[in-house]
């Protein structure tokens, strides 16, 4: 398989899984070796009491942006990940986000990646940094990732 096919296959699972579709309207993704960037406009159901964006959505955004920027680099299974911490430096209220994640190392027991999630003015709003290793489920049509 061409990598530039693996990216376009992995793009397309990240849009056909339920959470994207039912939740997350307006999310889109693009891959390249070792990185990953992912959009999505703020939506009023993302919003706490306080009309800010929840941080489930900083989290979903920065996880899913390190996840696939080291499923670019691994090619027959989906990858887990084991830990991810982030750290909240701003609240965001509308506009369209921006996660960038980013491969920063690779060893036999796991990928780390980097995240950083912009608002729609480009300051950064949260950063995160993970793990993530090789897991069980093949990467097949059976899970979306199909072109």
């Amino acid at each position: 398989m061409t990598t530039d096919l693996h990216f376009r296959r992995l793009e397309n699972m990240h849009r056909r899984a339920q959470c994207n579709t039912d939740i997350c309207q307006g999310l889109d993704i693009a891959i390249s070796a070792g990185r990953a960037e992912i959009t999505l406009p703020t939506q009023p159901s993302f919003y706490h009491a306080a009309k800010a964006v929840h941080g489930f959505v900083y989290f979903k955004m920065l996880d899913e942006a390190g996840f696939f920027a080291a499923n670019s680099e691994v090619e027959d299974v989906f990858v887990l990940t084991t830990d991810f911490h982030i750290n909240l430096l701003r609240p965001v209220g509308d506009g369209v986000l921006r996660a960038v994640g980013q491969v920063v190392h690779r060893a036999k027991s796991g990928i780390i990646a980097e995240s950083v999630l912009y608002n729609a003015e480009g300051k950064q709003i949260a950063r995160g940094s993970g793990t993530f290793v090789r897991g069980p489920t093949v990467l097949d049509a059976s899970i979306g990732y199909a072109d």
